[in-house]
């Protein structure tokens, strides 16, 4: 999928091999709270395991990330959404967000889920809504 000259002559794209896999771990482990120190192996790895989304600039170059980990059949979850401080303040994130949405749209998912701390707004632009009944979620984590 790519979309061009829909939000101010950024493009989007979901081609894997157009991604700046360097400058999206340097975005991620040094500048996303999330993901602070998550080393190059685990940023290709989680690359290789999801659906990548890009947003290029005018000159081609990449000003946005996201990825959903998905099957594609009942579940999603939007993650690692990061756009670089130029590119700021111009919808890129909810554009991002939107293009994620309707992208899975066709697969008919019971839900696609995100977390965030600080970017409610951006993501309630897409349709995305706090979690119902947020008691009955459970977690297991782990080392990154």
């Amino acid at each position: 999928m790519v979309t061009s000259g829909g939000n101010n002559g950024y493009e989007l794209s979901t081609d894997p091999d157009r991604l700046d896999v360097e400058l999206v771990h340097r975005w991620l482990s040094t500048d996303a709270f999330w993901a602070l120190g998550r080393t190059r192996k685990t940023v290709e790895e989680s690359m290789r395991g999801s659906l990548n989304f890009a947003v290029y600039d005018a000159d081609g170059n990449q000003a946005a990330y996201a990825r959903v980990v998905t099957d594609r059949a009942t579940f999603a979850w939007l993650c690692d959404v990061y756009v670089a401080p130029a590119h700021r303040g111009k919808g890129l994130g909810t554009w991002l967000a939107t293009a994620v949405r309707d992208h899975l749209a066709p697969y008919r998912l019971k839900r696609t889920l995100l977390s965030t701390l600080d970017a409610h707004e951006v993501y309630a632009k897409a349709g995305f809504t706090p979690v119902p009944n947020p008691e009955s979620f459970m977690i297991l984590s782990g080392e990154e």
